[in-house]
């Protein structure tokens, strides 16, 4: 469910805006899609599975004002970086 070391900082490097970037909203919101789509896959073999569904809701919720917040801030890198995870909206 959750990701691996070296997939997180493989999605660092890519999505890093400079070296050694962990902390831009780029990089926060790759790293939970990851997380919403492993969480997505197990929850559909495990249909009861409610307490995990709630933490999906959070990441979810927490992805969304990441966004919101990236677009509020840049609306340019908000459209890059949707297209580039192929997010809706």
């Amino acid at each position: 469910m959750s990701i691996t070391a070296e997939r997180k900082r493989e999605l660092v490097r890519e999505y890093a805006t400079k070296e050694s970037d962990t902390g831009s909203p780029e990089v926060q919101v790759a790293v939970l899609s990851e997380r919403i789509k492993n969480l997505t896959e197990h929850l559909k073999g495990h249909k009861k599975d409610f307490h995990s569904r709630r933490g999906l809701l959070v990441m979810v919720g927490q992805r969304r004002r990441m966004l919101d917040y990236l677009k509020a801030k840049d609306e340019g890198r908000y459209d890059q970086l949707i297209s580039r995870l192929g997010l809706r909206r």
